[in-house]
């Protein structure tokens, strides 16, 4: 079984960054991918971002050019920093892993696709 943590979640203003960790313990594995995904009070959960293997990263358009996903494979740690943060981006953010990186990225963007979750961390952005 593989174990994911998310941290760094919290409360900002409005403009303001956060950056998120995820860190993935038990039975890890290489060539896996890593996602987030986020769920607003009353919303069904959404993709936000992805990272493969290779460092392929794929967005929600809203986010492009906001957000960033990056990875440590030797900490078996993905991040998602935040930054120029809306009231729109409040949510639980949840961290996610396949076993393996897929050929077409574009599938991350399914929360089926994924073997493993964390429990979240919760985003809060302020007006």
């Amino acid at each position: 079984q593989v174990q994911l943590e998310e941290s760094g979640g919290g409360l900002v203003q409005a403009g303001g960054s956060l950056r998120l960790s995820c860190v993935a313990s038990g039975r890890t594995f290489s060539n896996y991918a890593m996602g987030w995904f986020r769920q607003a009070p009353g919303k069904e959960q959404e993709f936000v971002a992805a990272i493969t293997w290779g460092g392929t990263t794929l967005y929600l358009d809203s986010v492009k050019g906001r957000f960033a996903i990056s990875g440590d494979n030797a900490k078996n740690t993905v991040y998602l920093q935040l930054n120029r943060l809306k009231p729109e981006d409040t949510a639980v953010y949840y961290c996610a892993a396949r076993r393996r990186s897929p050929l077409r990225v574009q599938i991350l963007e399914n929360l089926v696709e994924y073997d493993y979750w964390g429990r979240g961390t919760q985003v809060t952005v302020s007006s």
